[in-house]
């Protein structure tokens, strides 16, 4: 017994594998899970500027209810119509709002957009020359294959293609749009005054990067420019004070380096430079 016992507790060898080692799945080193990376914060606005913005918005609106009732009747008798307008936004943090304003053009202006794009201000000018032409001073340094199977200069090829995408902003000059009161709206630019109810929303603040229609705002996506939707969206900015009143049509990428320039260094005592300066920019002599 005490035999059979002991050959029992004897090591059996293990059997041949039917397959060779090198076959075999050997089970590898735990791996450690990577940390999950940190989430990028959205934008919030600091409790200081909030308090401002909702005593600002609220004295001035309660200040001005006679000359709103004012404007709202000489909208209408120009134009019968609604008086107030609204479009979709996108403000801080890419999240998108409607954006009111006094009506300043006829009904039906936004189906005609399309038609006038060719009148922006913001858009490369038409007469662009050729691609097929050369850029280059003398002979033509760099040569790309177009679609059409011709050599191109691959300069005048890169001025073409920015020439077309340039237009992320949209302001027409001399709008026909544009009604004679809307213009004067415009001008004095009264027809702002209705975002204050956006600001006591939360939809906006005083001062901050101009919200975008969504046409705009969906080509400032690259990490240059998607930094001005990381601030607030206000009435009034740096790029409106910084270059009006005929000091020279502002291009597209002054204006989106000034935005950018805003949120990294805005701060409460900027914001109130920037709300001085807005009071001579708002008699403009741009009719834009």
């Amino acid at each position: 017994m005490e035999a059979a016992i002991n050959n029992r507790a004897l090591p059996r060898p293990y059997p041949t594998p039917l397959l060779p080692n090198w076959l075999l799945r050997q089970p590898g080193p735990t791996r450690r899970p990577r940390p999950a990376a940190a989430p990028v914060r959205a934008f919030a606005l600091p409790t200081p500027k909030r308090l401002f913005d909702l005593v600002f918005a609220g004295l001035v609106l309660l200040a001005l209810l006679p000359l709103l009732a004012l404007v709202a009747l000489l909208i209408w008798l120009e134009s019968p119509g609604p008086v107030f307008y609204y479009s979709y936004r996108v403000g801080t943090n890419y999240r998108v709002f409607k954006f009111w304003k006094f009506r300043s053009m006829r009904p039906g202006a936004d189906q005609q957009l399309a038609a006038m794009k060719g009148h922006n201000q913001y858009q490369a000018a038409a007469a662009t020359p050729a691609a097929h032409t050369c850029a280059c001073e003398g002979s033509c340094q760099s040569q790309l294959i177009d679609k059409q199977g011709q050599l191109v200069c691959e300069r005048r090829h890169r001025q073409a293609r920015r020439a077309s995408e340039e237009a992320a902003f949209v302001k027409i000059v001399n709008d026909p749009r544009v009604t004679r009161v809307g213009a004067f709206l415009r001008n004095t630019s009264i027809d702002e005054l209705p975002q204050l109810f956006n600001v006591l929303r939360g939809d906006m603040s005083i001062v901050g990067n101009r919200p975008l229609p969504l046409y705009e705002a969906e080509k400032l996506t690259t990490d240059q420019f998607a930094a001005r939707f990381l601030a607030p969206a206000g009435i009034t900015g740096l790029w409106q004070v910084s270059k009006r009143g005929g000091k020279g049509p502002m291009s597209a990428d002054e204006r989106k380096g000034l935005d950018v320039q805003y949120a990294r260094n805005y701060s409460l005592q900027s914001d109130l430079r920037i709300l001085l300066r807005t009071v001579p920019a708002l008699f403009q002599q741009e009719n834009v």
